[in-house]
């Protein structure tokens, strides 16, 4: 098991470093840069002026040598004036040059700054990720139940009423996507007198005080996609372990249904959903991105918006490579899980 994870993170880190790369470089491509330099200078400065611009904060510099410089694993570009002085990456304000550190990059835990919110990128991160991490608890405590029950009761008795309801609901939950919901929520419950009694606030305030009254329509717009389709692969994987041989056996021995589903089924059941339940941290991380513009809810996903709409190359970068660790790292759990789960798998 320790050399199968030992690979695992190998891979994981070369992926890491091929992913942020193919980012890196689509966001330093000239017409982003150039838009950056006008964004930040002035919009009617000419061609030279831009490349002046760009060549003085070492935008300028080979791809390959930025993203090093941008991870930390060379010396941070440094520029010098013509009256001496000397600005780099590493030279924050009121420090100077010959004290500035030569490295600066993710490694070294200087994320940059966003030219957007005026705050450095790892505390903006950190903030809105802890706001949607707040989201993302609530959606998995009423999804994975909710749907981990329904795909058991629908996969167990297949082809009967209960399990024809079932599916077509959660059939009809997975089709349906988030900003349909979102909107249909919005028009029945928060406009109706029910709705303006029960669902009083804004998802905006929740990000401060959350509580059932503004918060628990984003989640149960998260939760419904979701919910289906973690209950379509539940029951699926229910259903086939419901006509296995052991199964059987267990029937002709008289072992009673409830004790079959329990201990005998139960567990392999749950072996194809868990991989799907490890799968949704990324897609919640990334997918609420429509959740959280259709309730104001600035959370990761509103600053990836807000950073991919304005040109905030250093703060699209950030966003970028904490969606990358997350997706490698679930990805991980799910193998690790698997293994242990499924015991017909064995590691060397």
């Amino acid at each position: 098991m320790g050399l199968f994870i030992i690979r695992r993170v190998g891979v994981m880190i070369l992926t890491a470093l091929c992913l942020t790369f193919i980012v890196f470089f689509m966001t330093n491509l000239y017409p982003n840069l150039e838009k950056l330099a006008k964004t930040q200078g002035n919009f009617r400065m000419s061609d030279e002026a831009v490349a002046s611009w760009l060549d003085r904060r070492g935008y300028m510099q080979s791809t390959p040598k930025k993203y090093a410089e941008w991870l930390g694993v060379v010396p941070s570009y440094r520029h010098t004036a013509e009256d001496g002085t000397v600005t780099g990456r590493c030279i924050r304000p009121g420090v100077a040059p010959e004290q500035a550190p030569e490295f600066c990059g993710i490694l070294q835990g200087h994320w940059g700054h966003s030219t957007v919110f005026k705050e450095p990128v790892a505390q903006i991160i950190s903030t809105r990720l802890g706001l949607t991490g707040t989201l993302m608890f609530w959606v998995m405590l009423l999804m994975v139940p909710s749907a981990l029950i329904l795909g058991v009761m629908a996969g167990m008795r297949e082809g009967s009423a209960t399990d024809r309801t079932l599916s077509t609901v959660a059939i009809t939950t997975t089709a349906t996507p988030e900003y349909v919901s979102g909107v249909i929520l919005i028009a029945v419950f928060a406009s109706s007198a029910v709705g303006l009694r029960w669902f009083k606030g804004t998802a905006t305030s929740a990000m401060e005080n959350p509580t059932f009254e503004n918060f628990f329509l984003p989640v149960l717009t998260i939760a419904l996609y979701g919910t289906g389709y973690i209950a379509r692969m539940t029951r699926a994987s229910m259903a086939e372990v419901m006509t296995a041989q052991y199964i059987r056996t267990a029937r002709l021995k008289g072992v009673s249904f409830p004790n079959i589903v329990m201990k005998h089924a139960l567990r392999n059941a749950l072996i194809a959903p868990f991989t799907v339940i490890m799968l949704q941290f990324p897609w919640l991380l990334n997918g609420v991105v429509i959740v959280e513009t259709l309730f104001n809810y600035k959370g990761f996903g509103w600053t990836l918006v807000q950073a991919a709409g304005n040109n905030d190359i250093e703060l699209l970068l950030g966003v970028s490579v904490v969606s990358v660790i997350v997706v490698l790292v679930t990805q991980l759990i799910s193998d690790i899980g698997y293994v242990y789960l499924n015991p017909r798998i064995s590691v060397t």
